[in-house]
């Protein structure tokens, strides 16, 4: 983790900020000299805690309660990034699940269910890109360098396993529509993604006592290459890559950050 200030007067948003792995990139890019918008949907409280945390960094930041899978939350939030000037990072963090893990269980998701995590999960990224696209033209146009997306991902998009059919469906989509505007808004804007497995936030602990969720991380770990159960900060230290100059000439990747879980073994302990 690094503790220069490369990333001073930039300017960034990171949906599903309040929490987790935005939380955590979020407080990264602020420790690297970014002003930083916050987000959330709900969670108000948590998101005022890591503004402060954030600006305890020395960083500028705000928080913005706004809903991704409205066209109306897009807009607040690239109003609120157009107060910075221009914006040069967007993190789209946000994302939602349905958990039917059972995916034999045809009846354990409806048309809604689809419906509501392909808003958030797709249709929110794309509507926060059209929204700020303008803000980050101008920042390519004002510094000569690329503005930066990164859309968090999963695993589930590569493999086809994870909470359920629908949430896989929609990260495979997020990745392909990664690879199309990477394409489609070169040399201005960069877009990249990031496909974690396994993370130990509250999104698997909010489902499960402590005692139950143990258990479930040591599984994981026992059952991954690496032995390893990944936290926050293990997947947004590789989320950082894409936000900083050192990824300037990468864009359309789309980076697995799983400990080995897409492999599908674990190997023999070194004697």
């Amino acid at each position: 983790m690094s503790d220069q200030k490369d990333l001073a007067g930039r300017k960034a948003l990171v949906t599903g900020s309040a929490t987790g792995l935005g939380r955590e990139i979020a407080l990264r890019l602020a420790r690297r000299g970014a002003d930083v918008i916050i987000n959330c949907s709900r969670s108000v409280e948590d998101g005022e805690a890591t503004v402060a945390d954030c600006q305890a960094e020395g960083a500028q930041a705000r928080l913005i309660q706004a809903d991704v899978s409205t066209e109306e939350g897009c807009r607040n939030l690239a109003d609120a990034a157009a107060q910075l000037g221009r914006l040069d990072i967007l993190v789209n963090n946000a994302g939602t699940t349905k958990h039917a893990r059972d995916h034999a269980d045809l009846d354990a998701l409806n048309r809604e269910d689809f419906l509501h995590l392909y808003a958030v999960n797709v249709v929110g990224p794309y509507l926060m890109m059209q929204a700020c696209k303008p803000l980050m033209v101008a920042s390519h146009e004002q510094t000569g360098r690329a503005a930066t997306v990164l859309n968090t991902s999963s695993i589930a998009g590569v493999t086809g396993i994870g909470s359920s059919v629908a949430y896989a469906a929609t990260k495979g989509a997020l990745n392909t529509m990664t690879l199309s505007l990477a394409r489609a808004l070169a040399p201005a804007i960069r877009v990249n993604a990031i496909c974690p497995g396994f993370i130990g936030t509250r999104w698997f602990k909010d489902q499960m006592d402590e005692e139950q969720y143990l258990k479930m991380e040591a599984s994981v770990a026992a059952s991954v290459p690496l032995n390893v159960a990944s936290g926050p900060e293990d997947i947004a230290d590789s989320a950082l890559f894409f936000l900083t100059d050192a990824s300037r000439h990468v864009t359309g990747e789309t980076l697995i950050v799983d400990a080995g879980m897409h492999l599908g073994y674990a190997p023999a302990k070194a004697r």
